[in-house]
């Protein structure tokens, strides 16, 4: 028993994790994580600026249509990457890499079996599909060519999110970062190839963006197969076991939820969208694609917040596997402050200069550029809460909390934003549809203060008998 004492230490001390200081720790963590969000972000929005360039808005509005597709798609790769890696970070952090090697191989397994259901469910039931999702006979085709061949690189979607989740609690944040960027610079040299040269259209832009995941793919698989520090591809370890499927669903379940909940309220705006813009001199086809753009362009915002959570999540998890409740205190604090501020930056920048960044997407009719200003003003005024609420969701998941992380993930979209949506615009119009997102943002913020607050005095109460424990073994 004595060793077993004096060896901990020192084993947890071999771990960065455990001994760097966390401003270190949470900036070569969370800044490759925040530009892989951020390109996985502009992978869309890339397509969004050929497509508008080069087919027009009913091209954008065949990508706002689909998007629901591809996310159900990022919801499934979060679903085993995100739940893999915060448990195999507790793994690691517990000193059981057998566990932590076991959980990558399934992770790896999962994927593949989700990857092929959705791909034949999807490919089967395409045409009624965009039309719930709320294709019109005018966007229908170009829904369905782009729509198609994403179905087909579903592997590729799936499998290059769960690695490059794995790959940072492997203690390679840079890798991930890289195997996303170079996915992403081709998808960029690619589009206008496709779109503008070879005349391919909507199916060109998809093409480029399959293609670029595959890369992704490919650089990770290698990776693992090789040179994984704690975790590599094993055929021993791919046999399924109930326990790590178990708890890897369990702890990826928040960010598959509010995946998931995020589909959901894409199909309720899209439809929303059409039924009250044909009730306006707006127009359906036109208030969609320009509320598409605008919700691209909230991504991108997000998404930086959601790469600072998840640089912070191998960090908590550790440490709570660790026990060291005053490093998971201090990450906490620090990835909160600094997510709402370059969120609430972003979006000044975004009312300051709404014309400016819609212009990107493509020159319109004065029709559309109208709505589309008063949709960025009026949608992201709330922007700001959302760096607080991302960052809360992720330290719930990272440190062993599924059932908060997930009531956090349906509290904004599930609970506020769609019922909203569907009451506003029964007094507002269409104008209704945008005044619902700074009510849920606002509302929600504050529900999830309130989880926090509770949550900071545990730990307080944590930090004081282990700081009181300490205390005693100096005496003794």
């Amino acid at each position: 028993m004595e060793k077993a004492a004096i060896s901990e230490p020192n084993t947890t001390a071999k771990n960065p994790l455990g001994y760097q200081p966390i401003g270190k720790l949470l900036r070569s963590f969370a800044l490759p994580a925040i530009i892989s969000c951020l390109v996985n972000s502009i992978y869309n929005i890339v397509d969004q600026i050929f497509i508008g360039q080069g087919v027009g808005y009913l091209g954008n509005a065949a990508t706002t249509i689909s998007f629901p597709i591809m996310t159900v798609l990022a919801a499934f790769a979060t679903l085993v990457g995100t739940g893999g890696s915060a448990y195999a970070a507790l793994k690691l952090g517990e000193k059981k890499e057998e566990a932590a090697q076991k959980t990558l191989n399934n992770v790896l397994v999962l994927g593949l079996i989700l990857s092929a259901a959705i791909m034949v469910v999807g490919l089967l039931a395409l045409d009624p599909m965009l039309r719930m999702l709320g294709a019109t006979e005018a966007s229908l085709p170009y829904a369905h060519d782009y729509a198609f061949v994403i179905l087909l690189g579903t592997p590729f979607s799936i499998i290059s999110i769960a690695l490059s989740n794995m790959a940072r609690t492997d203690g390679s944040p840079n890798l991930s970062m890289y195997s996303i960027l170079i996915g992403a610079v081709l998808n960029t040299i690619l589009d206008p190839v496709y779109i503008f040269v070879l005349h391919w259209g909507v199916t060109g832009a998809a093409i480029a963006t399959i293609t670029s995941q595959l890369i992704s793919t490919i650089v990770l698989t290698v990776y693992f197969a090789r040179k994984g520090k704690s975790m590599q591809f094993h055929k021993k370890y791919m046999r399924l076991s109930g326990r790590v499927c178990k708890m890897t669903f369990m702890l990826g379940i928040s960010s598959f939820v509010t995946q998931v909940v995020a589909c959901v309220m894409q199909v309720v705006m899209n439809n929303t969208l059409v039924y009250y813009g044909n009730q306006s001199a707006v127009g359906g086809d036109v208030a969609l694609s320009a509320m598409g753009i605008v919700m691209k362009v909230a991504m991108i915002l997000a998404s930086a917040c959601i790469g600072i959570g998840i640089g912070a999540q191998p960090i908590l998890g550790f440490n709570r596997g660790a026990r060291q409740p005053k490093r998971i205190k201090q990450t906490y604090v620090m990835a909160a402050w600094i997510s709402t501020a370059v969120v609430s930056v972003a979006g000044l920048l975004c009312q300051l200069f709404p014309e400016q960044i819609l212009n990107l997407f493509g020159s319109e009719d004065a029709n559309f550029t109208a709505f589309a200003i008063k949709a960025m003003h009026i949608a992201l005024i709330g922007i700001f809460c959302s760096g607080f609420q991302i960052v809360s969701t992720s330290y719930f998941q990272a440190t062993g909390q599924p059932l908060k992380a997930t009531i956090l993930s349906m509290l904004r979209q599930m609970l506020l934003l769609i019922p909203m949506m569907l009451i506003m615009p029964l007094f507002f119009g269409l104008d209704g549809v945008l005044f619902a997102f700074p009510i849920a943002d606002i509302g929600s913020a504050v529900i999830v203060a309130f989880f926090m607050v509770y949550e900071m005095k545990k730990l307080n109460r944590w930090i004081r008998q282990e700081d009181e424990g300490q205390l005693i073994m100096a005496d003794i």
